[in-house]
């Protein structure tokens, strides 16, 4: 395998990214990885919770023929920018501008590029192949298809379940509706004038990406997607609803696999215990899934041999 740092210009900001190739032969099928929500890396790493996730996908890629693109978002790592200021949209222009960066790669079959996203990176491949951008497919870790403000508002009610100690003790003895705390919470940064700004209790809300999110509905882009498209969703997921992926097969027109893995939550790492966002320090320290690595190599060759060009 060969890997070599790279930089490309996505609305005058300078983002750097890895280029991962099998070999120093080629041209390879790619994948070009969209990462989740928050402030990491190409990797999918936050200083707090170094998840790798990424990096564990596309070295098996590469190993098995497969090369791959994965950069830092806007104001992460080795990226410029603002990473407060940027909107869910800049982050699929800057997904759509690494798309086509890759397409003139050495090494890269220009026709043969997938989009793989987890969790906000999903939502952003579903409203790129909606856009018609060529793609050899989609692959959707962890994906939803419901607006980004119903996912917040399911997701608020499914953490609130798990909580022990003296939060969970908090919400049970006073009877807080978690449901309307969080409502109010999203009304108030829909009512915001400014990109972020500070909350109640000093933490810093990147409130035009959150109003962005929630308007975005990729329920509305599902139809409109022309290439083969694999969903992989935890039993366990507490961030977006598992049952999405019944939705998914519903509004794909377009060939589409499904796959629920039994016991693994939104860290793409399986938990034996109840769900619970509190176990995903202990549950990272375990590589990424082998069903998530196994599945996503697998469809990808499948879906070249259905679609050879």
């Amino acid at each position: 395998m060969v890997e070599k740092e790279v930089v490309f210009i996505s609305g005058g900001v300078e983002l750097s990214g890895t280029i991962a190739l099998p070999g120093v032969d080629g041209p390879y099928p790619a994948v070009l990885f969209i990462t989740g929500s928050g402030k990491i890396d190409r990797n999918e790493n936050h200083k707090k919770m170094p998840l790798n996730a990424f990096y564990d996908i596309s070295h098996y890629l590469a190993e098995n023929g497969i090369a791959s693109f994965r950069y830092d978002k806007r104001g992460v790592g080795a990226s410029g920018g603002g990473y407060w200021s940027t909107g869910f949209f800049d982050h699929v222009n800057d997904a759509m501008t690494a798309l086509e960066y890759m397409r003139r790669l050495e090494g890269i079959d220009a026709e043969k590029i997938f989009l793989l996203g987890h969790s906000e990176g999903a939502f952003i491949s579903v409203n790129i192949a909606a856009k018609k951008a060529t793609t050899a497919g989609i692959i959707l870790l962890a994906g939803g298809a419901q607006s980004g403000e119903a996912v917040l508002k399911w997701q608020a009610l499914e953490i609130a379940k798990g909580l022990k100690g003296l939060n969970g003790w908090i919400i049970r003895f006073f009877h807080i509706d978690v449901s309307a705390a969080q409502q109010k919470a999203l009304d108030k940064i829909k009512a915001s004038k400014k990109d972020c700004y500070r909350a109640s209790n000093f933490r810093k809300i990147n409130a035009k990406w959150l109003k962005e999110f929630m308007a975005y509905d990729p329920s509305v882009d599902f139809p409109l997607i022309n290439v083969p498209v694999l969903a992989i969703t935890g039993s366990k997921d507490i961030q977006v609803d598992p049952n999405d992926l019944k939705r998914m097969r519903e509004l794909v027109k377009a060939p589409f696999e499904g796959r629920l893995i039994e016991n693994m939550t939104h860290m793409l790492r399986l938990e034996e215990g109840g769900a619970d966002i509190t176990k995903y320090k202990e549950e990272i320290k375990n590589p990424v899934e082998p069903q998530v690595l196994e599945i996503t190599l697998s469809w990808i060759k499948k879906t070249l041999n259905q679609n050879p060009r």
